[in-house]
């Protein structure tokens, strides 16, 4: 009997995309080894270490552990998620950085529960729609249930305040619903729902308002709120076609903010340009693309919802920051996928990656 294996065009394309993410990232963090090398140190470890390493290997098992595993247990990595990211109001436990608590340290060791919580709500949901089946269509097995799940993972992320990973994570729980057969005057409602929200949102957290207003009118403040869309702009269109080569980017070193965080797509078109740029966003696209392909042919309905919700998870993150870095869409403060600095991201991504590849080993199974 031939041993299944794992879909290799999206191998392939992580293989790739993870490799290409290194490299920028190790331009990037250049930037910061000309301020502070004793930090630079400390990042490139973070994210060589917890990131690529550690998140390589949690890659291999999640690709090993059947995905039955995550439906059976979906409510108890929901309630382990929520409780974890309440540790960031923990005193002692929970680090504040930029007026927000993200982060949970125990001693040498920081994460960012966010991210788990991400994916436990993805399982969750995608959990609760295989079951609800045709159901899903009503309100009180579809409408209701999604407005309330959500709700509760959005009272936990906007506490910290992390508005830009609540939205993210809805964009997720919408394509769950979506391809679970929800109707479409219940999406469209939700929609009015998340667009009431959001002006909500902006009313009560003056810095969403201000990146509203900053995105409308960049130039009317270029050296505060509209200065990192102004030097970013500037990288990407100094890059031209074919870019100042890997390694010389200027933009890095004293102009862009977070130039390996969520500044880093505009680092990278500085260095590889407008081909380099497309290349990259290309290589999303495939990945995107070729993880809807495997969810289609998937004959488990909670596998094939738990690919759509993760696969969007990554792309509408990875996008949301592309567009921010060339104008098209506020400023979020949201990383690049695979690319930008963060540790825990980099593991979580790549666990969810590793996921993927064990579902998409049942497509096999059919023929």
């Amino acid at each position: 009997m031939n041993k299944i294996k794992a879909d290799i065009p999206f191998l392939v394309s992580l293989i790739i995309l993870v490799v290409a993410g290194f490299l920028i990232f190790s331009s990037a963090s250049l930037g910061l080894l000309s301020k502070n090398s004793v930090k630079y140190t400390n990042v490139a470890f973070n994210q060589t270490f917890f990131g690529l390493f550690l998140g390589s290997l949690a890659c291999l098992v999640t690709s090993k552990i059947p995905f039955s595993f995550y439906k059976k247990n979906a409510f108890f990595l929901l309630i382990a998620s929520i409780a974890l990211t309440l540790m960031v109001f923990v005193p002692g436990l929970g680090v504040s950085h930029g007026g927000a608590k993200r982060w949970v340290t125990f001693k040498v060791i920081s994460f960012q529960p966010s991210e788990l919580l991400k994916i436990a709500y993805v399982i969750y949901f995608a959990a609760w729609v295989a079951r609800a089946k045709d159901k899903v269509k009503t309100i009180t097995h579809g409408l209701l249930p999604f407005i309330l799940i959500t709700g509760l993972v959005g009272a936990v992320l906007l506490a910290q305040p992390d508005t830009d990973t609540f939205m993210v994570t809805i964009t997720g729980g919408l394509a769950i619903f979506l391809a679970g057969g929800g109707r479409w005057k219940h999406i469209l409602l939700l929609g009015m729902i998340c667009v009431i929200g959001l002006g909500v949102v902006a009313y009560t957290r003056p810095y969403v308002m201000s990146r509203i207003n900053t995105f409308i009118s960049p130039e009317k403040n270029a050296q505060g709120s509209g200065y990192q869309i102004q030097q970013s702009l500037i990288a990407v269109g100094s890059g031209g076609l074919y870019g100042r080569g890997f390694g010389q980017s200027i933009q890095k070193f004293n102009f862009l903010p977070e130039p390996i965080g969520d500044s880093i797509f505009a680092v990278s078109a500085e260095e590889f340009g407008f081909i380099g740029s497309t290349l990259l966003i290309l290589l999303f696209v495939f990945f995107a693309l070729r993880g809807l392909k495997i969810a289609a042919s998937v004959p488990d309905s909670f596998g094939r919802l738990l690919i759509v919700g993760i696969v969007i998870l990554i792309i509408s993150q990875a996008f949301v920051n592309i567009g921010a870095m060339v104008g098209i869409l506020p400023l979020s403060g949201i990383t690049l996928p695979f690319v930008s600095h963060g540790g825990t991201a980099l593991f979580i991504a790549l666990a969810e990656a590793g996921i993927i590849l064990n579902i998409s080993k049942t497509t096999q199974k059919r023929h």
